[in-house]
C-alpha cells in the first residue's frame, strides 16, 4: 500500500510553502487509494506549541486535505532512544564534545586550505579517559551518526538520478547536549516504523535524504521512494522567507483565498501541465503526476490565487452562499437575483457587502460637471422604487426622448450616477435591486 506522510513543525502557522509538501503528499496516497499520515514533528519541547498543531489541522481541514492518522513524535521518544542504542552497538554512533566556536574555527581553517568544511571525526580519536574528562569539564556531547564514506546513490521521483558522496558531509548530530532528538534520526524511524514508501519534501533536504538513507540500511530497513520538489521563490525570483509572515494559509483564508483556488494553483505549480480550476480534489489527484515538475525554482505570486477565486465563486450557486447572503440582509426574494449578479463582478466573498450597501443605500454618483444638469433631469423622471426589469429601459427611452442624449452619452452617465461605477452589471438587473431611488 502506498503511505505518505506531511511532517509540520507545530512552532508557527503553515504557509505556501508547507502547503506544497502536503499537497504532494497527500495526492499521491489520494490518487493511490492509500495512507495519508499528519505527524507532528514536536521533539523540540521548547518551542512546539498546542496552538500551532490546533492551528495546522484546522488549516489543512479547512483545505479538504484530510489525515487518515495523526502521530505525534514528541510520543515516540522511547523508539528513537532504542534506535540510537541500536547504533551504539553497531559502532556507528559516537559522542562528539567540540563547542560552536570551536568547530566554526575548524571549518574556516579547512576553508582557508581548500578542504571541504566537514567534521574532522576528531571525536572517535578520544580515549575512555579523554571521553570522561570531557563529560566532566562540558557535561553530555552530542551524538553524531558515523557515514560509510561512499557514494549514496538513488533515483528521486522528481530530480532523476541522484548521488552524493558521503565523505564530502559532515557526520549528522542526531541527538543535541540536552538530549533532544533531532528530525533526522526521528524521521527515519517512524518512516520506517509506519511503512511510510513515499516521502516528497523540499530541494534542501537532498543532503538529509543521503544521510538518512545510510542510518535506515544501518538499522536494516530499505528507504522509501524520495522526490524533492524545488523551493517556491516570490514573482521576481526573490527569496520568499522573506514574505511567508503574509502567506500563512490562515492569511489567504482571511483575505477571501477559496480552497480549491488554492489547491488547483499549487497542484500543478512548477510542473508543465497547465494550471486549470477543478472542482473537486478528486479531480486533482486524478490528475496529479510527479513526474512533470521540474527542479527549478518555481515562482509563487499570491496575486495568482484571485482569478482562480474569483472564477470558482462565478459558478456557485446561491445555496453555496445562501448564509453570507442572508447575514449582509438581503431579502429572500431578491437573494438569487442579488447573487447571480454579485458573483459575476466579485473576486473574493469579501466584495459582498460592497454590492448589497450599494444596492440597499445606493452609491456615492460619479457626475462630469458637464453632465450634472442632465443626470437631474434624468433623476426627475425616474419614479420611486420598486423598479423592474423593464425600469432601465423605460426610463432611458424617456430620457432619450426629453434630452436628445443618445449612445453612450446617454447610457454611460447615468450608469456612472447611480452605481457610482464605470462598468459592471447589467443596468436591467441592478434596477431590479436597488431599494432606494438614486439622487445627487
Amino acid at each position: 500500500m502506498t503511505v505518505t506522510r506531511f511532517a509540520p513543525s507545530p512552532t508557527g502557522y503553515i504557509h505556501v510553502g508547507n502547503l506544497r509538501t502536503a499537497l504532494m503528499n497527500f495526492l499521491i496516497a489520494k490518487k493511490a487509494g492509500g495512507e495519508f499520515i499528519l505527524r507532528i514533528d514536536d521533539t523540540d519541547p521548547e518551542r512546539s506549541k498546542q496552538e500551532y498543531v490546533d492551528a495546522i489541522q484546522e488549516d489543512l481541514e479547512w483545505l479538504g486535505l484530510t489525515w487518515d492518522r495523526i502521530e505525534h513524535q514528541s510520543s515516540r521518544l522511547d523508539r528513537y532512544a532504542a534506535a540510537a542504542d541500536e547504533l551504539r552497538e553497531k559502532g556507528r554512533f559516537y559522542e562528539a564534545f567540540e563547542t560552536p566556536t570551536e568547530l566554526d574555527l575548524k571549518r574556516k581553517k579547512q576553508l582557508n586550505m581548500g578542504l571541504p568544511p566537514v567534521y574532522d571525526r576528531a571525536a572517535l580519536k578520544l580515549s575512555d579517559d579523554e571521553v570522561a574528562a570531557l563529560r566532566a569539564e562540558r557535561g553530555q556531547g552530542v551524538w553524531r551518526f558515523k557515514l560509510d564514506h561512499q557514494r549514496i546513490e538513488w533515483t528521486d521521483g522528481i530530480l532523476g538520478e541522484l548521488s552524493i558522496d558521503a565523505a564530502s558531509v559532515s557526520d549528522p548530530v542526531l541527538i543535541r547536549q540536552d538530549g533532544q532528538v533531532l528530525y533526522t534520526i526521528a524521521s527515519v524511524v517512524d518512516d520506517t516504523d509506519m511503512g511510510v514508501t513515499h516521502v516528497v519534501r523540499g530541494s534542501d533536504h537532498v543532503t538529509n535524504t543521503a544521510t538518512q538513507i545510510q542510518i535506515m540500511s544501518a538499522l536494516g530497513h530499505t528507504a522509501p521512494n524520495f522526490a524533492h520538489h524545488s523551493l517556491l521563490t516570490g514573482p521576481q525570483g526573490e527569496a520568499l522567507s522573506k514574505r511567508l509572515g503574509t502567506l500563512a494559509l490562515r492569511d489567504l483564508r482571511e483575505a477571501g483565498v477559496q480552497p480549491i483556488a488554492l489547491l488547483s494553483h499549487m497542484a500543478r505549480l512548477g510542473s508543465s501541465q497547465p494550471i486549470e480550476l477543478v472542482e473537486t480534489i478528486d479531480e486533482l489527484a486524478e490528475g496529479f503526476d510527479l513526474t512533470q515538475f521540474g527542479s527549478a525554482p518555481t515562482k509563487f505570486d499570491v496575486d495568482d490565487l484571485y482569478p482562480l477565486t474569483a472564477r470558482y465563486l462565478h459558478g456557485l450557486p446561491l445555496s453555496a452562499v445562501a448564509d453570507q447572503v442572508s447575514a449582509l440582509g438581503v431579502p429572500a426574494d431578491l437573494a438569487e437575483t442579488f447573487w447571480t449578479i454579485a458573483r459575476a463582478n466579485i473576486t473574493t466573498l469579501h466584495d459582498l457587502p460592497g454590492w448589497w450597501a450599494l444596492f440597499r443605500d445606493g452609491a456615492t454618483p460619479l457626475v462630469a460637471d458637464e453632465d450634472r444638469e442632465f443626470v437631474a433631469e434624468a433623476f426627475a423622471m425616474l419614479p420611486e422604487p420598486p423598479y423592474s426589469a423593464d425600469t432601465w429601459s423605460t426610463w432611458t427611452s424617456a430620457v432619450k426622448e426629453a434630452t436628445g442624449r443618445k449612445g453612450k452619452g446617454l447610457f454611460m452617465p447615468l450608469r456612472k450616477a447611480v452605481t457610482g461605477l464605470e462598468r459592471g452589471p447589467e443596468m436591467a438587473d441592478v434596477m431590479t435591486l436597488l431599494q432606494k431611488k438614486p439622487s445627487l
